[in-house]
């Protein structure tokens, strides 16, 4: 739906809901109307059928407050007519007086609206703009299921300094997510880089050590010309790539700085604990070697849980953090989009529904295929897997 059908849509839905509201201001006028007529001479209660179109203005535009406005205004008159006379200095200054706050009133409304519709397009602008950097990952990719939640902490931003992306390259799924220092809109240009940088390189480099090198590269470039003097050294990148190919049960990893994901067989939830992160892009080294590669089983029906430090570090009223891998132990067996529903919904009611850092997260189920070459088994390298009891903390 475009900007002006949409504006239409809200119009014409403001305007029902007006219609039921209107009934409220008018009883009060004919309220207080009646009243002052069958008052005493002494008594005054004109001026409060102000309080009609200051009503109105709360949940109508200027042509309703205007005709209540109206109302009032005519009230007011039939009150001087009929308790005073209508030529009384009294009288007058009560319906001039009344005739120039409704005026101000619809001028408001029409400021108002007008300051509305500004902020609506300026809305769907920006929400252009964020879906261009930020776009929705496929349902389906390769051989797996895939599901992705953003959560941005800046109140009107959809996005901010997380940042996620997939690519197929050959027989295999890559998928980036990263976490930009800062939050909300000013860190937007440098997960734009990334991002940018990941979406180039991603299906071209033969490694996850070499491309995890050509993203530090373009995001040292970009810091050495735009990164401000005062700032120097505190701007950097945490991120996680992942490589996933399509023939064999397995996950290959590089990781720079950032927490490693979990992994959800059905009926128990498993850490990768045999991580070797690099530095944070931006604070590290552009070479290769510098990065290792860790690889580690991915069975069908397994799911890859990726996220950003501001779910694991979000904290409720007593500062206490997100349990996430104890809160998604009771939910291994739900497909992806399910998975990230119940974690938004347990998370935002773990923080009393805002959050203090952009959240990211990503779902990766893989689909049961048949293999072929290699048998099916599954692979352990490095420390292999741990088995974490729900009371256990987290390793690193």
């Amino acid at each position: 739906m475009g900007l002006r059908q949409w504006a239409v849509a809200g119009l014409r839905e403001q305007w029902q809901s007006s219609h039921a509201l209107l009934l409220l201001p008018v009883a009060l006028i004919v309220a207080i109307m009646i009243v002052d007529i069958h008052s005493p001479e002494s008594i005054h209660l004109g001026p409060a059928l102000v309080i009609a179109p200051a009503l109105t203005s709360s949940f109508a535009g200027p042509r309703l407050s205007g005709l209540v406005g109206a109302l009032a205004v005519l009230a007011q008159i039939v009150i001087a007519i009929l308790h005073g006379g209508l030529g009384t200095t009294n009288h007058i200054v009560q319906i001039l007086t009344l005739f120039v706050l409704s005026v101000m009133i619809v001028v408001y409304c029409a400021i108002r609206d007008r300051h509305r519709e500004q902020l609506a397009q300026v809305r769907s602008v920006a929400e252009a703009a964020q879906h261009v950097l930020l776009w929705p990952l496929p349902e389906h990719i390769g051989p797996l299921r895939v599901a992705c939640l953003y959560l941005a902490a800046e109140d009107e931003a959809q996005i901010g300094g997380d940042l996620y992306a997939a690519t197929r390259a050959d027989s295999r799924v890559r998928v980036l997510i990263g976490d930009v220092r800062g939050k909300g809109l000013s860190a937007i240009g440098e997960a734009a880089l990334l991002l940018g940088a990941f979406r180039e390189a991603g299906h071209r480099q033969s490694s996850l050590p070499d491309l995890a090198a050509t993203l530090e590269q373009s995001v040292t470039r970009y810091l050495a010309d735009f990164e401000p003097p005062e700032e120097m050294g505190e701007r950097f990148a945490t991120a996680l790539l992942m490589e996933i190919p399509d023939g064999d049960p397995i996950t290959r990893m590089t990781s720079c700085g950032h927490p490693p994901p979990l992994l959800l067989s059905p009926g128990h939830v498993v850490t990768v604990p045999s991580v070797h992160p690099a530095p944070p892009m931006g604070i590290g080294s552009a070479h290769p070697g510098d990065y290792h590669l860790d690889v580690f089983s991915f069975e069908p029906g397994d799911t890859l849980l990726l996220y950003t430090d501001g779910v694991i570090e979000a904290r409720d009223a007593a500062g206490r953090f997100y349990p996430l891998a104890d809160r998604v132990a009771q939910w291994t067996e739900e497909n992806p989009e399910t998975l990230l529903h119940r974690i938004r919904r347990d998370l935002l009611a773990h923080t009393g529904g805002r959050l203090d850092d952009d959240a990211a997260l990503i779902a990766l189920h893989r689909t049961p295929s048949v293999h072929h070459g290699r048998p099916h088994q599954r692979i352990i390298h490095a420390d292999g897997f741990r088995h974490r009891p729900q009371n256990q903390p987290q390793g690193g």
